[in-house]
């Protein structure tokens, strides 16, 4: 398992933040155990308390479970859950920000709309479509 820190934000934040990409992306499935505490308290050589602050984070947002005696686990539909506050974000910090631009510059609905088709249409060209 590879984690990356920076000085940005403080490393609890950032075990939650990786610890969910791996969720997102299939690293770590749903019924799957995450990784423990000291494991990775040790691999990271971190204190156990920072990781397990992180891991809270995880836990309280339903992504995470704890299993007495066991550990932790992916919860059932933490993937689902996190697809569902990436779309929300998505429309909070890019698509309200692009309307309001496009507002401003007079670009109306169906001229946005031919924007993106040709937006997407250069993503396919690129590989990046679905």
């Amino acid at each position: 398992m590879q984690f990356e820190f920076d000085q940005m934000e403080p490393i609890y934040q950032q075990i939650a933040d990786q610890l969910e990409d791996m969720i997102f992306t299939g690293l770590l499935k749903e019924g799957e155990q995450a990784p423990s505490t000291t494991q990775l308290s040790q691999e990271l050589h971190i204190n156990p308390a920072t990781v397990l602050k992180g891991m809270r984070q995880l836990v309280d947002r339903g992504l995470l479970e704890k299993h007495r005696g066991l550990g932790m686990f992916v919860a059932a539909g933490a993937q689902a859950k996190i697809v569902e506050a990436r779309k929300d974000a998505f429309y909070e910090n890019y698509i309200k920000n692009l309307l309001e631009e496009a507002s401003k510059l007079g670009i109306t609905e169906e001229h946005l709309i031919e924007l993106i088709k040709r937006g997407y249409q250069y993503c396919s060209i690129k590989g990046y479509s679905n």
